[in-house]
């Protein structure tokens, strides 16, 4: 049985397949919020500094011409492959012109997690093959560090102004995006790109790296096709009931909304950023989430919708007296994903801000992002709300078996204009195992779909996770990662990493660790602190350990394989045994 929208969500509009992401946020033609009514869509939460629709056009212009000239490309030569750019840096309202820009000149964006150590930002930089780098002041020394190992050379490495960050003697020799900008001023006018008809389908416009259903992160190849589908789709769901906020208290369709989400995430990237300027709405940028600096911008900018995950609601719900030193009247939808809010936050968070209506979303990367979503009329706690318009959804039991019935769990598929048909990155065998021959897509994830508290509308409920990732404050985490590295120091034997619950984070990743002969006299509390010290020196602190215990021995399947459930089990036990320790 193939699951649908509800019937009121309209038919997908015709999907342009022989533009730009740029050209299609920016024309009328395709149906964007009409430009002399829309906000300045990029907003400095910090500065106030920011830029209408027009000076958005203008400045990606100015800094693709400047890039031209400074890498020494031609917009019609050479391959996309050839034109990959890293974005390593903190948000900043220049981060979308940037990356517009990259691909005006047919280039590819790769954008890193700011979190993210010198190895890990080598390790993507070499995967992906870039030529150039955009970092930002307070993250330069680990740009430079992994742009020398890749080959990156120092002119090539670029910075974006980022609110918070204070210029120093090593900066000032690295042009930013101001400079880029007032370079191509005085340069000739860009080549027009030399685009065949349905050729955004193969562009690739951003290659975001995800763990996939298991193991490392994969470069996941994102068309300009893809965004622009999923900026279509979720539109055209909440068209008609934006509408009706003009015979409504709002008065207005429009919303302003706040991004302190890292826009190296596909679910800030696309969901937030792209889609507000598409509907004219205007998004405030946050360099990161601090929630003094997150409550005065709310107060400052009368921001009516948040975007968020669950760790940052906690946050919000655990300093009451704080927030109610500041004016968050003007919000009326909190906007989560990224992570499954929990049915006992989501009520905690609506009992202590009952005119907030709590949406969740679900998504992948994969999916070039949003899959569900709850609209404001038709909302059930814990839920991630209905497809969107253009989705198709089934479940399969594990022998294959295809589930007819409402209520019953199994593995979520899905097709979609918005799923690559790339695949990854220079991954063959994943490709296939991930992306079927008949367009659907496996998530990895175990559902179902349920009628809402209301009745109305079939709404998917995740209720576990087949593929064996951990999800920190939203972030990605793959098992094996750390087990490779844990697997490098010479007092482990053998390893196995399982996901433990963090009330802070949500999930966070726990060791199962066999010593190696020679280390079994060292007691446990020494040998733990020296192998969570031996992650925290390279890896993104998401990823560092919040436990680790010693056993005997991993248990096996018989071809070798980790039998993860069987630890997660040992681990149920033990908290059953000595309590909650979130």
């Amino acid at each position: 049985m193939v699951f649908h929208p509800p019937k009121w969500v309209p038919q997908m509009p015709l999907i342009p397949d022989s533009t730009s992401i740029f050209d299609f946020l920016l024309q009328e033609k395709y149906g964007r919020h009409k430009l002399s009514q829309s906000h300045r869509p990029f907003v400095c939460g910090i500065s106030g500094r920011g830029y209408n629709v027009h000076e958005v056009s203008q400045r990606t212009t100015l800094i693709a011409k400047g890039l031209l000239k400074s890498l020494e490309w031609e917009v019609n030569s050479g391959t996309q492959w050839e034109k990959v750019v890293g974005v390593f840096a903190f948000n900043s309202i220049d981060t979308l012109p940037v990356a517009w820009a990259v691909q005006r000149l047919n280039g590819i964006v790769t954008p890193v997690n700011a979190m993210s150590t010198a190895e890990e930002l080598t390790s993507q930089l070499r995967s992906a093959g870039a030529k150039a780098l955009f970092t930002c002041a307070s993250l330069l020394s680990t740009a430079i560090k992994a742009a020398d190992i890749v080959g990156i050379p120092r002119r090539h490495i670029f910075l974006l102004e980022v609110a918070t960050d204070q210029r120093n003697n090593g900066s000032c020799y690295f042009k930013t995006a101001s400079r880029l900008a007032a370079e191509g001023q005085s340069l000739p006018p860009l080549q027009p790109m030399a685009w065949s008809p349905g050729q955004a389908k193969s562009q690739v416009a951003f290659l975001c790296y995800s763990s996939g259903t298991s193991g490392t992160p994969k470069g996941v190849l994102i068309s300009h096709y893809n965004v622009i589908s999923n900026i279509i789709q979720m539109h055209a769901t909440e068209r008609s009931i934006r509408k009706e906020r003009l015979h409504s208290a709002h008065k207005t369709e429009l919303d302003i909304g706040i991004c302190v989400l890292p826009l190296s995430h596909i679910y800030a990237l696309v969901a937030i950023a792209h889609t507000s300027l598409y509907r004219g709405d205007q998004c405030v940028i946050m360099p990161k989430y601090e929630i003094n600096g997150f409550l005065q911008a709310i107060e400052m900018f009368r921001v009516s919708i948040l975007y968020l995950v669950p760790p940052i609601i906690l946050n919000l719900l655990q300093s009451p007296a704080l927030v109610s030193k500041y004016d968050v009247s003007t919000i009326s939808a909190v906007f989560t994903a990224a992570a499954p809010l929990g049915k006992e936050m989501a009520l905690a968070l609506e009992q202590a801000f009952p005119q907030w209506k709590i949406r969740q979303a679900y998504g992948l990367t994969e999916s070039c992002v949003v899959v569900t979503n709850s609209v404001e009329n038709d909302i059930s706690p814990g839920s991630s709300g209905s497809l969107i318009s253009g989705y198709e959804a089934k479940l399969l039991t594990p022998d294959g078996t295809e589930i007819t019935t409402l209520d019953t769990p199994g593995e979520l598929y899905l097709r979609s204009p918005s799923i690559t048909s790339l695949g990854y990155f220079q991954n063959n065998q994943a490709s296939k195992e991930t992306f079927l021959a008949d367009g659907w897509l496996r998530t990895g994830d175990e559902a179902m779909f349920r009628l809402s508290e209301q009745g109305k509308n079939e709404h998917l409920w995740i209720t576990d996770r087949l593929k064996e990732l951990i999800k920190v404050n939203g972030f990605q985490v793959a098992p094996s990662e750390i087990e490779s590295h844990l697997l490098a120091h010479i007092a482990v034997a053998d390893v196995c990493v399982i996901p433990v619950p963090d009330l802070r984070t949500g999930e966070a990743p726990k060791a199962y660790v066999v010593k190696a002969g020679y280390c079994r006299g060292i007691d446990d509390v020494s040998l733990g602190e020296i192998l969570k010290l031996h992650v925290q020196e390279e890896k993104a602190r998401y990823k560092w350990l919040k436990d680790i215990a010693f056993v005997d021995e991993i248990p096996k399947s018989g071809t070798g394989k980790i039998l993860r459930n069987v630890v997660k089990e040992w681990e149920k036990g033990l908290r059953r045994h000595e309590g909650p320790r979130l």
